[in-house]
């Protein structure tokens, strides 16, 4: 795929339907299903698949590698790469941020599939990336992971919590089987909720199960190449991958225009406001999916 190739030009909607808002205000997320082609998923499988290559050369050879309650990561190439929480795993499970270590991430940031809703979730027309990750959910190896929100990881960091929403592309289709994301619908409506106490580091990080309903849980099954849009207060986790098929996904947050990224040192204003709208006469044939329903 060419880098520069030009992800807007597809029968899709672009700012935000009345349904995606109420399911938005309402439960902290919404689908749009199959957005991207069978061509274009292609490609970008095999980009993410060359990410990860290069992200194991550099462990190979990294120097600054630690473990958390017992999970090893790796500072190295520009990225945080977090290993499967097996003892003894080499397999890499996220690396944050990716898109500077493939050409065709950075043009996929100025797509007005995600730059035009993202507009109408951050509440501006300039918006810039926050941070970026892209998870592998290898078959039968894909570990769970456990309630939590984004805003504990960035609440540190950035001083606009509220406007970070995450859009999340599934590269592969997600299935309860293989360890889709689940959401707790309406969560997001608690802002900032209490971590859980223990004695690991990163326990503050997970939520409180008091503080929210689990009766409301969605299972976010979707189609390859589809997009889910979800709040950074809303809580979700995963189950592991016990299938044959593997879950790789790409997560975009941003975040109004001209804020610094979180993990890397700059700003990374996303897309083009002059021509992002050109596309508008395309239509919307986005169909309406609440996840779970």
């Amino acid at each position: 795929m060419d880098p520069s190739h030009d992800f807007g030009r597809q029968p899709q909607g672009r700012a935000l339907s009345p349904d995606e808002r109420l399911a938005w205000d309402e439960d902290g997320f919404f689908i749009r299903p199959r957005v991207f082609a069978e061509h274009e998923l292609a490609a970008l499988r095999a980009a993410a698949e060359r990410v990860a290559e290069r992200a194991q050369d550099a462990v190979r050879t990294c120097r600054e590698t630690y473990q958390i309650d017992g999970n090893r990561y790796c500072e190295a190439a520009g990225a945080t790469i977090q290993f499967e929480h097996r003892p003894g795993s080499g397999t890499i499970r996220v690396i944050e941020p990716f898109h500077h270590l493939e050409p065709v991430f950075e043009a996929l940031i100025d797509s007005p599939l995600l730059v035009e809703p993202m507009r109408d979730l951050v509440g501006c027309e300039r918006v810039s990336l926050f941070t970026d990750k892209l998870n592998f959910k290898r078959p039968r190896e894909g570990s769970r992971f456990r309630w939590h929100q984004d805003t504990p990881y960035w609440v540190h960091f950035a001083r606009h919590i509220d406007q970070l929403p995450n859009v999340m592309l599934a590269l592969d289709a997600a299935t309860e089987r293989n360890g889709c994301l689940r959401i707790i619908a309406g969560s997001h409506r608690g802002g900032l909720l209490p971590g859980c106490q223990g004695e690991e580091r990163l326990a503050p990080l997970f939520t409180d199960p008091r503080c929210f309903d689990v009766s409301r849980e969605k299972a976010a099954e979707m189609p390859a190449g589809s997009l889910l849009f979800f709040s950074p207060h809303s809580v979700h986790g995963s189950a592991p991958n016990e299938s044959d098929q593997p879950r790789r996904a790409l997560l975009f947050t941003y975040q109004p225009g001209g804020e610094r990224m979180f993990k890397r040192d700059g700003i990374r204003d996303a897309g083009r406001v002059a021509s992002v709208r050109e596309a508008a006469d395309v239509g919307d044939h986005v169909a309406d999916l609440r996840v779970g329903e």
